[in-house]
């Protein structure tokens, strides 16, 4: 399996193997493509029991939707869940994997946290766990590109139809 480069993201791009909307032509890099943070959130309740960590585990149990008009203010060892404005579509034999940026890691922000591995084939807008590991509230301001994504072609091809497949709210 080999990363693409920005000239190969672009060829993909033409072909229609990769596909992002809204597309950012200034948002390829060397090696990935930056992507921006929607207005959409998950926050987490403040429960008073223990959360049973099981295959039917469900984050909507956890967690309250929201939408935010201009920030989001999160305090240090907070974590909420994000979602990214661009829907990324990718051909069976294209993968990718999702990445925080460094100049926030810098910083104490985690962009995502785990699970950043995007299977062959989907054709959603990418969940972000974000994570203040700093001392300092950090407010969050949709449409910054907070993470990147890398795409990778695969030997064979597959198409992801798991319980994630059409997310479009985090």
């Amino acid at each position: 399996m080999s990363i693409l480069t920005h000239d190969e993201i672009l060829k993909s791009i033409e072909k229609g193997e990769i596909k992002i909307e809204p597309f950012t032509p200034n948002a390829i890099g060397p090696a990935s493509v930056d992507l921006r943070l929607d207005r959409k959130f998950r926050v987490f309740k403040k429960l008073h029991k223990v959360y049973n960590v099981v295959e039917e585990a469900n984050y909507e149990e956890v967690t309250d939707y929201i939408e935010v008009d201009d920030q989001f203010l999160l305090l240090p060892g907070e974590s909420v869940l994000g979602i990214t404005m661009e829907k990324i579509s990718l051909a069976p034999d294209i993968c990718g994997w999702l990445e925080g940026r460094s100049r926030f890691a810098r910083i104490g922000l985690a962009v995502h946290v785990t699970a950043g591995f995007m299977q062959p084939g989907i054709s959603n807008q990418q969940v972000l766990e974000i994570n203040n590991s700093s001392p300092i509230a950090m407010a969050l301001f949709p449409g910054t590109f907070i993470c990147q994504f890398i795409f990778q072609r695969c030997i064979g091809s597959a198409v992801y139809k798991g319980r994630f497949a059409n997310q479009y709210k985090p």
